[in-house]
């Protein structure tokens, strides 16, 4: 009995916005899956524009860089900073101006290293190196909305009203960003751009006033540096223990992959093609130097103001400075009605960082775990995700009770291993185009941010147990979503060569038989005992036949199209050779493609696999193999509810 299809509710429609498929209630006439999103055709912005959407993320950690750096070096935060911005310079941006060459469609290092590795491994890894973004990104989320409260809270206009509600400051502007999302975010480089000059602007006049009182009252430079010998002795010994910090002011280094992920917005050259996007490539590298530069400065300036004008007391926890020392300083110096301005800059700057880090979730996520078949289909619709990654918010900020220093060592963890696998993978890049100063200076950067990420790991465990939960989270989901969609057609396409096409329509003048043939010596022997195997088993006159060979490639990938090609050996025995990730996936869609081109209901034969059922579904799932014919019926079943309609399958 035909099913009828059924129109879906009003809610459902609106969460599932976008699927290309959300509708479907009855059978599968042809092989489906949802593409991969294309790349959306537009005239592109100015690189320097774009550069202010990565700056709501990089700039924005002004709001609490500052305060974060002294209360982790003390006395030597600006030396300390000095060394941040050497290994920024000279270690990140080089790296990820590499990446930018290698990635020109905002893929980032996950791709570059996933193009390195097949298989399962390459796909573990990638879900790894996901979790961590997933750390960066939504902790960049709750650590931005903490920050943003404690400026509010802290603001002297509204502390009696607000103590005590700081949690309940951060949640609701988490559930704001959320909600913007639900409703549906548009492209705002205008916006970003405005948010990102007028924040500076203040900055800049924070940092001219606090240097014009760091000239004015000298005794606390002198007071500074007669306390910094005292305590650290000579320069090499402050160098020393800058190093030894060094990994605590790491959250510094963001930016990048937000820097890289913002490419496609680039507008680059008239004759820039897919393939070749050489003025998106070099413009992006401007970007990526300006906004490392301006960073360095204003990074320098902050760290030096702010630690010879600020009393140590006031950084700590529950200190006027605590997450905010900027802001301390434009209400000390330039009064409460310019701090009140710069608190509410500041407020806007670090929501806007939350949003450009929810749009890099719902842009990685979806690129990869509804293509490896570890994510619910619905993965691929903005609004589920959006409600997923705002109730982990509310968690994490629970779980952190919205503290800006407690977050600090996970933030710095994600951005880190993320820096880290960047590295690695421009350093193989190079190593394969046998460059070798390359090779060698990548190489040292490598090194420096893998001891910098081991430092932190085991100075603030939190970043990585936070990561580990992430990474623990998407591999139990994404195992548990390929499992259940084990049966699902995922091939996206059938094309056939002309050989293949005659051999489909020459049959289907009488009837559409196919045999399932494992290919082994492929002699004429092997066809011809396979015929009268399958002849004696289903009692069938005549050697009308068609032999389909597939051959697995990657049984880790989900979705591919298929191609078909025809071939005649041996003078009489026609064959289709199949490459696929599943062999019964691939049987599945040609005998599909073959009743919808032909208006035929193929057959298909097959030999029972003999061995363990339990393992030879194991087989299946790893390895797209195992036993085949049953597994091709249930596909087949999924695919095509209509038994009238379905393809037949015989065993015997």
């Amino acid at each position: 009995m035909a099913t009828t299809e059924h129109p879906p509710s009003r809610l459902r429609a609106w969460m599932l916005e976008g699927l290309a498929d959300m509708g479907k209630g009855g059978g599968q006439q042809v092989p489906q899956s949802v593409p991969e999103p294309e790349e959306q055709a537009h005239t592109g912005q100015r690189w320097w524009r774009v550069m202010c959407l990565t700056g709501v993320d990089y700039f924005s950690t002004l709001g609490y860089q500052p305060g974060i750096a002294a209360l982790a070096a003390g006395l030597l935060s600006p030396v300390a900073t000095v060394v941040l911005v050497i290994v920024t310079l000279a270690g990140a941006l080089p790296v990820y101006r590499r990446v930018a060459e290698e990635s020109p469609h905002g893929e980032g290092s996950i791709a570059m290293l996933e193009r390195l590795l097949s298989f399962w491994k390459g796909k573990l890894f990638v879900l790894t190196l996901l979790g961590f973004a997933a750390t960066d990104f939504l902790i960049t989320i709750t650590l931005s909305a903490a920050d943003a409260s404690t400026h509010l809270v802290e603001n002297p206009h509204l502390t009696s009203a607000l103590h005590d509600k700081q949690m309940l400051i951060t949640l609701i502007l988490v559930a704001l960003l959320g909600a913007v999302f639900l409703k549906g975010f548009l492209e705002a480089i205008g916006v970003a751009l405005y948010l990102v000059a007028i924040y500076l602007s203040l900055n800049v006049v924070v940092v001219v006033v606090g240097m014009w009182h760091v000239l004015t009252e000298a005794h606390v430079v002198t007071d500074w540096t007669s306390a910094l010998t005292t305590e650290h002795g000579n320069v090499f010994a402050m160098v020393g223990v800058s190093l030894l910090v060094f990994p605590k002011l790491a959250l510094g280094l963001s930016g990048f992959e937000t820097g890289v992920a913002v490419m496609p917005h680039v507008e680059g050259d008239p004759d820039d093609t897919h393939d070749n996007p050489k003025g998106r490539i070099r413009d992006t590298k401007k970007l990526l130097t300006t906004a490392a530069l301006i960073m360095s400065v204003f990074l320098i300036a902050t760290s030096f103001i702010t630690t010879v004008l600020i009393p140590e007391k006031e950084f700590k926890t529950g200190g006027q400075a605590n997450g905010r020392a900027l802001a301390y300083l434009a209400h000390e110096y330039l009064g409460n009605a310019f701090g009140t301005v710069y608190d509410l800059s500041t407020i806007a700057i670090l929501w806007f960082a939350g949003a450009s880090a929810m749009a890099g979730l719902l842009n990685l996520m979806p690129r990869y775990l509804p293509r490896y078949g570890m994510a619910p289909h619905w993965a691929r619709a903005v609004r589920p995700m959006v409600i997923v990654f705002t109730l982990i918010a509310f968690l994490v900020t629970w779980i952190f009770d919205a503290s800006v220093d407690a977050q600090g060592g996970a933030y710095a963890t994600g951005v880190l291993v993320l820096m880290s696998s960047a590295a690695i993978a421009v350093t193989i890049s190079a190593r394969r185009a046998r460059q070798r100063n390359w090779t060698i200076a990548f190489g040292i950067v490598s090194a420096v941010l893998l001891y910098v990420t081991v430092v932190n790991v085991i100075e603030r465990p939190d970043g990585v147990k936070i990561g580990a939960c992430f990474i623990a989270g998407i591999i139990l989901v994404s195992l548990l979503s390929r499992l259940a969609r084990a049966f699902e057609l995922r091939v996206t396409s059938v094309q056939l060569d002309p050989m293949a096409e005659r051999f489909i329509r020459d049959m289907a003048s009488r009837k559409i038989r196919f045999v399932a043939n494992e290919p082994d010596r492929r002699d004429k022997a092997e066809y011809r005992d396979k015929i009268e195997q399958i002849r004696a088993d289903n009692d069938i006159p005549g050697e009308d036949f068609v032999f389909v060979e597939v051959t697995v490639l990657d049984a880790s990938e989900f979705e591919a199209g298929l191609t078909v090609r025809g071939e005649v050996l041996h003078g009489r025995y026609r064959v289709l050779t199949l490459e696929s990730s599943s062999i019964p996936n691939a049987l599945a869609a040609l005998m599909l493609h073959a009743r919808d081109t032909t208006g035929r209901i193929p057959h298909m034969y097959f030999e029972w696999t003999e061995g363990n059922p339990f393992a030879n579904f194991l087989r299946f799932f790893l390895f797209g193999q195992g036993e085949v014919a049953p597994v091709t019926r249930e596909v087949l079943r999924e695919a095509e509810p209509d038994r009238a309609r379905r393809p037949r399958v015989h065993t015997g």
